[in-house]
């Protein structure tokens, strides 16, 4: 399917995508998180079942898309999606739905709380234009289930562990539960070697005696993520960032750098290749 308007006498309603079949298209739900209340899900069932075909489809960023809804029936859909507080997806160069993991709700690897986020992130930057389509996600911790590393811009849970030694019992449990190797005992102490941590929360989730503690917590913010047939992972700036005013500001420089350099059909992360990784993270991390 393609995201261009299905009807050139009409007005294109965002959302709609033409299927193959002709005087079809598709209706792209806007959702946060994957987030649907049963009282929507009623709604969309009920429209998948008057205008479509009773079908529905879960897209990959967590929406849901109802096929087989005629051109003559896209806004009468979408007037009762809309009634049902269900709003429309995103197409075209713009910012998609905003992705997430269940995060710290209800996740014991959860760091924060994903869905807070994303609903910002939403507020901030769903379908806005820019120069292509662009991919948020957040993840809770580096376990990486909603695939930040996948995205333009990714999200991840990060902490700092810090060792108690009058808590510690000297199990040596830390040393095998930490995914890296990145925990191990020296003169009696046991170490973090940062160079290779990846600030995940395994350590202080796991430890029997509470001697790993949280010493930071914030998140790790990644760019230039992307699938598709060539696919290019992201990159991350250096540190956790502790400030939600500050992860919130490189977000902003992160989109805005984009929207201003990038070509048209250009993902982020090639317009990073073609200008240069460092130069991109100086311009968004070193702000004014």
């Amino acid at each position: 399917m393609t995201d261009t308007a299905p009807d050139s006498g009409r007005k294109k309603i965002p959302g709609t995508v033409r299927q193959k079949q002709k005087g079809y298209v598709a209706l792209r739900l806007h959702a946060v998180g994957g987030e649907f209340t049963s009282v929507q899900m009623r709604a969309i069932a009920g429209v998948a079942e008057t205008y479509g075909r009773g079908r529905l489809h879960l897209s990959t960023r967590q929406g849901i898309e109802i096929h087989w809804v005629p051109v003559s029936d896209i806004e009468p859909a979408a007037r009762e999606l809309e009634a049902a507080g269900v709003a429309m997806g995103a197409d075209g160069p713009r910012v998609r739905i905003i992705t997430a993991c269940p995060g710290a709700e209800t996740c014991r690897w959860g760091i924060f709380d994903t869905k807070k986020v994303a609903r910002e992130l939403d507020r901030l930057y769903f379908a806005r234009e820019a120069p292509y389509k662009f991919k948020i996600a957040v993840t809770g911790c580096p376990n990486n289930c909603a695939k930040a590393t996948e995205n333009d811009i990714g999200v991840m849970g990060a902490i700092v562990p810090a060792w108690d030694g009058d808590a510690c019992d000297d199990c040596g449990a830390c040393e095998k539960i930490c995914p890296v190797s990145a925990i191990r005992k020296v003169d009696e102490r046991y170490v973090v070697d940062t160079a290779l941590c990846l600030n995940c929360s395994r350590c202080t989730s796991s430890c029997p005696q509470g001697a790993w503690t949280v010493a930071r917590r914030g998140f790790a913010l990644w760019i230039g993520g992307t699938m598709g047939k060539t696919p290019r992972l992201a990159d991350r700036l250096d540190g956790v960032i502790e400030s939600p005013e500050e992860f919130y500001a490189l977000v902003e420089r992160a989109f805005a750098f984009y929207r201003e350099n990038g070509r048209p059909k250009e993902r982020f992360g090639r317009t990073i290749d073609r200008i240069g990784l460092e130069v991109v993270l100086q311009e968004i991390a070193g702000g004014d």
